[in-house]
C-alpha cells in the first residue's frame, strides 16, 4: 500500500479505537445502584401530597427521590425529596461515575454532553444530602439529577443554599425539597442531546410545624454572585409563573394559596 495512504488509514484507525476503548472503559465502570438491600430505617417515601404536577408526564419515582424529566431540555424540570435530621450524615463514600437513569422512558441525558462544556454537572439532589446510605449516595449520580450550572454559581451561592438546606433539616427534623432549573424555549444547549442551560435555578423548601406549613422558595441566577442567598427570595407563585409548573396541587386549597402567596423569610432566620 502506498505509505501516503497508510499513515492517514493507520492514525484513523488507531483515533476509531482509543473512541470506542473509551466508551467500553466508561461503561464497565459505572455500577448502576442497587437499591434491593435498603432497609425501612434509612429509606422514607415522599409524600405525593408534596408532588408538583408533572409539565411534560414524565414522573420517574426511585427510592430517594421523585422527578419529572423534561426530555425536551434532557434534564429534570423538578426533584421532589424528603431530607431527614437522620439523614444528616458524613460518610467517606467513593465518589462513583455519573450514569444514565434507566427509569427514564424517553432516556436521560448522557454525560459526556457536559465533557468540554465549561459547565458543571451541578447535582439537583446534592450527593451530600444522601450519605446515610451508600446506594442513595449513588442514586445521585444518576445523569436525571444534573444539570449544567456555572462553576462558580455551582460551588458558591448554591453550595451555600444546599449547606443552609442541611442545617434546616437539624433545625426541624424533617423538610420537604423541590428543586430544579428554569427551562423554557431558547435556551442555550450544549453536547450532542443539546441538554439546555438554565439562565436560573429555583429551590423550594417546606417544613410543618405543629400541623402549620410554612415555605421559603429561592430564585437564583446560574451565574457567579456574592451576596446572600435570601437576596433571591421570592414567593412560589413566582417560581411557578417563571416555570409553568403547578407546584402543590394535591394540598388543599387553604393551605396551598397561603404558602405559594407568601415570601417572608424571617421565621427562617432564626436560630
Amino acid at each position: 500500500m502506498n505509505r501516503k495512504l497508510l499513515y492517514p488509514l493507520l492514525v484513523l484507525l488507531v483515533t476509531v479505537g482509543l473512541y470506542y476503548a473509551e466508551q467500553y472503559i466508561d461503561k464497565e465502570n459505572e455500577p448502576y445502584p442497587d437499591m434491593s438491600a435498603e432497609t425501612s430505617e434509612t429509606y422514607s417515601k415522599f409524600s405525593t401530597d408534596y408532588l408538583p404536577q408533572s409539565t411534560y408526564d414524565n414522573v420517574v419515582t426511585h427510592k430517594y427521590y421523585t422527578l419529572s424529566y423534561a426530555e425536551a431540555h434532557e434534564q429534570a424540570e423538578w426533584i421532589a425529596y424528603e431530607l431527614r435530621k437522620d439523614q444528616i450524615v458524613n460518610s467517606d463514600f467513593k465518589r462513583p461515575y455519573f450514569v444514565e437513569d434507566r427509569e427514564v422512558k424517553t432516556g436521560s441525558a448522557d454525560w459526556r454532553n457536559y465533557k468540554n462544556s465549561g459547565y458543571d454537572r451541578g447535582h439537583l439532589v446534592p450527593a451530600a444530602d444522601r450519605e446515610f446510605s451508600e446506594n442513595a449516595y449513588h442514586e445521585t449520580f444518576l445523569t436525571s439529577n444534573i444539570s449544567p450550572q456555572d462553576h462558580d454559581f455551582n460551588a458558591g451561592i448554591w453550595n451555600r443554599l444546599e449547606q443552609k438546606t442541611r442545617y434546616w433539616a437539624k433545625k426541624y427534623s424533617s423538610i420537604y425539597v423541590v428543586t430544579g432549573g428554569v427551562l423554557k424555549e431558547g435556551l442555550k444547549t450544549i453536547g450532542d442531546e443539546d441538554v439546555s442551560v438554565p439562565d436560573s435555578f429555583y429551590k423550594i423548601i417546606i417544613k410543618i410545624s405543629e400541623g402549620k406549613h410554612n415555605a421559603i422558595a429561592f430564585l437564583i441566577p446560574n451565574q457567579v454572585t456574592s451576596v446572600s442567598y435570601y437576596e433571591y427570595v421570592v414567593s412560589i407563585d413566582e417560581v411557578e409563573e417563571q416555570t409553568g409548573i403547578d407546584f402543590f396541587p394535591k394540598l388543599p386549597d387553604s393551605i396551598e394559596n397561603i404558602l405559594e402567596s407568601t415570601s417572608n423569610a424571617k421565621e427562617w432566620r432564626k436560630r
